[in-house]
């Protein structure tokens, strides 16, 4: 059965499409031009889903030649599947239409046909099977930490910089 979306991936994504794509989600980004250009520019691979030739999905991927990161996979509540409304029960990042899988896979093909030796990911609660599902694994030991820029870097407040 055909998916009623067109998935490509796109030589250029324009930054006010992708801003109200994220605001549409709910998706807490940043709001300047120059830096969602910037991260466009950033990224390796991106991938995108149109509905009627609307933006509903993005996935994207960054490498570094050794390393990929599977960075985001996003597809518009409206085509996912039932429980991302109410999120009980269910996987969010499942549709009827497989296109949140058919986006991660391209990203993941991309990278692995720039060489990279092995791709990461982030995943939380239901996208852990999601990711799992496309033959991530569980890596032992490994805790996710974040530095926010918007707080001071400890190593620079002990170096009086």
């Amino acid at each position: 059965m055909p998916t009623p979306f067109e998935i490509e991936s796109p030589s250029r994504v324009d930054a006010d499409e992708l801003r109200q794509f994220y605001e549409r989600q709910g998706h807490e980004t940043t709001h300047s031009a120059e830096k969602l250009t910037r991260m466009i520019e950033s990224t390796f691979c991106f991938v995108t889903a149109r509905k009627e030739g609307k933006l509903v999905g993005i996935a994207r991927g960054v490498s570094d030649g050794v390393r990929g990161l599977l960075v985001e996979c996003k597809l518009d509540a409206g085509w996912q599947g039932p429980a991302c409304v109410t999120r009980k029960e269910g996987r969010i990042e499942h549709d009827e239409h497989g296109v949140a899988r058919q986006m991660a896979l391209r990203v993941i093909e991309a990278l692995q046909a720039d060489g990279v030796e092995r791709v990461d990911v982030l995943a939380y609660g239901t996208e852990v099977d999601f990711c799992e599902e496309l033959g991530f694994r569980r890596a032992p030991g490994v805790v996710p930490l974040k530095l926010d820029m918007g707080e001071p870097v400890a190593a620079a407040q002990g170096m009086g910089v």
